[in-house]
């Protein structure tokens, strides 16, 4: 298919779409170095291996994949014309990522009142990347947590409809990719001792 053909609105759909996975890709190259110095790290004579992951990072990991469910939920109401139905969802998944974003602090929490510091003198190696990469995340949440409540407000403002839900696709689709890099992140730091 030749990507310069076509209408004024369907060259816009395909940039927009194509913007949004170059942004993808490039926060995936970002995560991937991250997780791979991560890697190296982990043979220092210093390394940690022997330390669990806060319980509020399994339970935000449940919150996230259920706000990926209901934002699904959300898109398929209007593929429906069922809008108050894909309004609800839309604020349910709103709360859930606030919920999530919750919880990681109080992952942090966790992690500090168990003596494991971001940096200082009792902090470690393996202590900084699981902060660091958790909170970059969190920081990409919070990016699609807009994204969600400008999603929100164009729905409740009724732009969108079975034939035209552009927006609603790109916020949906941000949002699965951080659901399944907070997926990819939490077994690589479960796993990768």
């Amino acid at each position: 298919m030749d990507l310069t053909q076509g209408t004024a609105e369907e060259k816009n759909r395909r940039a927009k779409k194509m913007m949004l996975w170059f942004g993808i890709v490039s926060l995936i190259m970002g995560f991937a170095g991250w997780t791979s110095a991560y890697i190296v790290s982990s043979k220092r004579d210093d390394w940690i291996s022997d330390l669990e992951l806060p319980q509020a990072f399994f339970v935000s990991t449940a919150i996230i994949i259920l706000s990926s469910i209901t934002y699904f939920m959300a898109k398929q109401a209007v593929r429906r014309n069922g809008q108050r139905q894909a309004t609800t969802f839309l604020i349910i998944t709103l709360l859930l990522g606030i919920t999530f974003i919750v919880l990681q602090f109080f992952g942090f929490s966790q992690m500090l009142e168990n003596g494991y510091y971001f940096t200082g003198p009792t902090s470690s190696i393996k202590m900084s990347y699981v902060f660091l990469i958790a909170a970059v995340h969190i920081v990409h949440v919070v990016a699609g947590l807009v994204s969600l409540l400008v999603v929100f407000v164009q729905q409740i403002r009724g732009k969108y409809m079975p034939d035209d839900m552009l927006g609603l696709e790109l916020g949906a689709t941000f949002w699965h990719f951080l659901d399944f890099l907070w997926i990819y992140l939490i077994l690589f730091m479960y796993f990768v001792k």
